[in-house]
């Protein structure tokens, strides 16, 4: 029994490469904040408790403030003023939080602001609303409403008018529903155009705050992977992995978790219908991550639990490969599909071909403050890097009937490289596998 548990307690660290987890600044321990190369560096720590956990990470966090909604929205008008666009529409979703701080659900009554380089901004909003409006709108006190029997969609019009540009171009935030789009568009007076250009271009170069927030939630995602790897036993279900590995995220001060697949099952990158136990031989493979003030980690490792098979060897290396690739392919002013290229190469080199007959899926997507943003790590994706740009890297092999190996980390693009958001990178093959049960 002990040298069971010696084995498990020695795979979970491994798992996560704590054992040769380089800090995202180096060899030296820096303290949370310090910025090298404008990337804030991440903390190296020495006890991974819970209670140390948020001693050490969670205190003295930066919060979005005022000033930075306002240098979003600043950011957002230069965009348009470069793509003559004379406002932007956004309604209720993930980029009204974004540029506003604002919280609100989505009807079928439209509601959301109009930004413009050419005026203030304006809200368009119910008229039984406006009370309601006025106590949770931060930005902009200019709120133009529209009764049941009217429509709100005259409004759009009126507003190009009053700000000088009558018949001028509003871009629509890509989130918006449908029916929106198309009832500006019916009501005429307005060149409805796509909004992403001035959004996603905002949105994908992240601040310093908005970095150090997620360093430490990937960190805590991996630190929460260790508890569920420390526990793994035979029969476990993928719903008690689970569970252990959220309550590790509610103890470390987040919301998370981490969806696990075992054996045959994880040749489906996102899961099957089918149930299976854990058992002896198992490659277990984990996907999740977390919220921290409104930013998202995602974390991906693959174990074994048992004694490899030759074959998982070779998958296994194979894809760390392909990341490492990756990581060494990205760099301020490198081009994304060329990223993704360099990974699958690596792939053809293992002799599991360059395009998607096994590695069935881009190499990766943005990260902020969803899950999966603007832009992409994706063949023919020729939009160049920038430094503070934040992508998954996540290659993945995928043999049905067998099954799969995905590594995944999520990282910022610096001048000269990318830095690991919240360290521990897996390092080796010999991290993951060993020979004793």
């Amino acid at each position: 029994m002990k040298n069971r548990r010696d084995f498990l307690k020695t795979a979970a660290l491994s798992a996560i490469g704590v054992a040769a987890a380089p800090m995202l600044s180096g060899a030296v321990p820096e303290k949370a904040g310090v910025v090298r190369d404008g990337v804030p560096t991440f903390v190296g720590m020495t006890n991974d408790s819970a209670e140390q956990v948020q001693t050490d990470l969670l205190k003295g966090l930066p919060e979005i403030v005022r000033e930075d909604y306002l240098a979003r929205q600043e950011k957002a008008r230069e965009w348009m003023a470069k793509s003559n666009i004379d406002a932007l529409f956004v309604e209720g979703g993930n980029n009204l939080g974004y540029f506003t701080n604002t919280a609100w659900w989505s009807s079928e009554r439209v509601f959301g602001f109009l930004l413009s380089p050419h005026a203030d901004m304006v809200w368009i909003c119910p008229a039984f609303e406006k009370q309601r409006a006025e106590e949770v709108i931060e930005y902009g006190k200019d709120i133009r409403t529209w009764h049941e029997h009217e429509g709100p969609y005259s409004l759009f019009a009126d507003y190009l008018k009053k700000i000088g540009k009558p018949g001028g171009k509003i871009g629509i935030d890509p989130n918006a529903r449908s029916f929106v789009n198309e009832g500006i568009r019916r009501a005429g007076g307005v060149q409805v155009v796509d909004g992403s250009v001035i959004t996603e271009n905002t949105r994908a170069v992240k601040t310093a705050k908005e970095i150090q927030l997620m360093d430490v939630a990937n960190r805590i995602t991996k630190l929460a992977y260790k508890k569920g790897f420390a526990q793994l036993h035979p029969g476990m279900t993928t719903g008690e992995f689970s569970k252990i590995v959220s309550q590790a995220h509610t103890d470390m001060g987040v919301s998370g978790g981490g969806g696990p697949l075992f054996g045959t099952n994880a040749a489906f990158p996102h899961g099957t219908k089918f149930i299976k136990t854990l058992e002896q031989g198992d490659v277990v493979l984990v996907d999740g991550g977390c919220s921290l003030k409104g930013y998202k980690s995602d974390v991906t490792r693959t174990a074994i639990f048992g004694k490899p098979s030759d074959e998982l060897k070779k998958v296994w290396e194979t894809v760390w490969n392909a990341q490492q690739a990756a990581f060494k392919a990205i760099h301020n002013g490198a081009i994304c599909g060329d990223v993704d290229a360099a990974a699958r190469k690596e792939m053809a080199k293992g002799g599991y071909g360059a395009d998607y007959e096994y590695f069935t899926h881009r190499l990766g997507h943005g990260i902020g403050t969803e899950g999966h943003e603007f832009p992409y790590l994706v063949r023919n994706n020729k939009l160049i890097m920038t430094t503070g740009m934040t992508f998954t890297n996540e290659p993945g092999l995928y043999l049905y009937g067998k099954f799969g190996v995905r590594i995944e980390d999520s990282l910022v693009v610096t001048d000269n490289g990318c830095k690991i958001l919240g360290g521990m990178p897996c390092k080796s093959m010999d991290d993951l596998l060993s020979d004793t049960l």
